[in-house]
């Protein structure tokens, strides 16, 4: 029997029940009715159960996730609904480039260039944590251990890796055959590069004006629903449903507060170079499609900081996270998730791998038991430690990313693309990383299949409002 993951109702309501946990709502009769009915929670690396379920329980899994979505959130003050959300700061712009016909041709190209190392970053990253996605952290440390890759400084390889290491940890099975040293020919697809090509078209169709419908219309007309994942699926399922935003991302949605909407950032970021207030204000036009609250603000975070960082003014990483931290509720949980992975990572000697072993220890120890891999919040943690702990340089900021666990690949791409920026020029970020990249990207988003990084570099200025 087919087994359509992410969508199904009995698949959805274990997540859902974790979700109630964590926002304080009280779902123990909920959670007792499931479980007595033979209901099972939710799995930790894994999307569906392993059984079909039969009509009455969907049925009733239909029924408690409406229930669910009654009960009242003792943290709604703290983190306003989706479309009351806003940036904090105004928006005036902060040393925001000029408009382009205005730069000299060399300005051009040094803004070109950041771009290039921007995508290029990005690639990289993803690729370096496409192998041991889903893998548990001590699977990717005794991997990167037994290879003499240990702290992570470079791709994973499967030579001379122990046999009992890589029967008990197995590399992700999609993506083994193209993101491990010896077989990396150029990048692969992956949605980490699909959402920014998405939100290029975007912007290229609409401009900074485009609305949440159109960002719903561009999806359903040249995304394949079946490159989409967890809180992007539902959202795809409830516009064929009939519904519209905001309530695709509210209906039956148990994973609008995970990483989905982070990954769809950059573009806003890239496009807005010393503006984070407009970079915000476009990620959350984006955002609600799929996500609310800390899954919003996730994505309002990322833009924020790479529009920092890709402005005209020189900046550190910690300018970057702190001004980008002032663009989302300043109670909510994304925000202590930030301040925590900084604080964290700054109570360690930076500047070099030693000591991030116990930044990650202790970014597991608060969030691991509570949240799935792909929630936002254990992800923002440990971005925002990889960048602090690293002082934003390239191949120290990807490593540990990666290093850290959790949504390896997802992580790996978003600091890629904010330390490239910050290196400032794909030779910057040195050849062992690009050359295998070969300027070439896999994708199945209409128009760019085999595109250059260059050449989307090309694209993102001329995108710039």
């Amino acid at each position: 029997m087919l087994r359509l993951t992410w969508v199904q109702p009995e698949d959805l309501i274990g997540h859902e029940l974790r979700q109630a946990a964590q926002d304080g709502r009280d779902a123990t009769r909920i959670e007792r009715r499931w479980v007595a009915a033979g209901g099972h929670l939710a799995p930790d690396r894994a999307g569906a159960s392993p059984e079909p379920a039969s009509l009455e329980l969907r049925q009733l899994a239909q029924q408690l996730l409406d229930e669910l979505a009654q009960l009242p959130s003792p943290l709604a003050a703290a983190e306003p609904p989706m479309f009351q959300a806003r940036p904090v700061l105004d928006d005036k712009p902060f040393g925001r480039l000029p408009e382009p016909d205005l730069r000299s041709e060399t300005d051009r190209q040094s803004e070109t260039d950041r771009l290039h190392a921007a995508w290029l970053g990005r690639a990289i990253g993803c690729v370096l944590g496409k192998p041991v996605e889903k893998l548990p952290l001590d699977g990717i440390r005794a991997i990167a251990r037994s290879t003499g890759n240990w702290p992570l400084n470079t791709w994973f390889t499967e030579r001379n890796l122990n046999q009992r290491i890589a029967a008990a940890y197995p590399w992700n099975r999609r993506s083994r055959p193209t993101s491990l040293a010896e077989n990396i020919d150029g990048m692969p697809e992956d949605d980490d590069l699909n959402y920014p090509l998405l939100g290029l078209m975007l912007l290229q169709r609409h401009g900074h004006d485009f609305t949440t419908g159109d960002v719903a219309k561009l999806w359903l007309d040249e995304l394949p629903a079946g490159r989409t994942f967890t809180a992007e699926r539902i959202a795809y399922r409830n516009l064929l449903d009939g519904l519209e935003p905001p309530h695709t991302a509210t209906h039956r949605n148990p994973f609008r507060e995970w990483i989905g909407a982070q990954i769809r950032a950059d573009i806003f970021g890239w496009t807005n170079p010393g503006d984070p207030a407009k970079a915000a204000e476009l990620a959350h036009r984006d955002g609600v499609l799929t996500h609310t609250a800390n899954g919003v603000y996730g994505e309002m975070f990322v833009a924020a900081a790479i529009a920092h960082a890709a402005g005209p003014a020189p900046t550190t990483i910690h300018e970057t996270l702190a001004t980008a931290l002032a663009h989302i509720p300043p109670g909510s949980r994304y925000a202590q998730a930030i301040r925590f992975g900084v604080e964290t990572a700054q109570a360690e000697p930076t500047g070099t791998p030693a000591g991030f072993e116990q930044v990650v220890d202790a970014l597991h120890a608060r969030y691991a038991h509570d949240h799935h891999w792909v929630h936002v919040l254990p992800n923002a943690a440990l971005l925002a430690a990889a960048l602090t702990h690293s002082d934003g340089e390239f191949t120290g900021t990807i490593c540990r990313a990666v290093s850290g666990g959790w949504d390896t690949d997802s992580n790996g791409a978003t600091a890629g693309s904010i330390a490239g920026l910050l290196a400032g020029s794909p030779e910057a970020l040195g050849e062992r990383w690009t050359a295998p990249l070969k300027n070439r990207l896999a994708t199945t988003v209409g128009g760019f299949d085999g595109i250059g990084f260059d050449e989307l570099a090309r694209l993102t200025l001329e995108a710039r409002a």
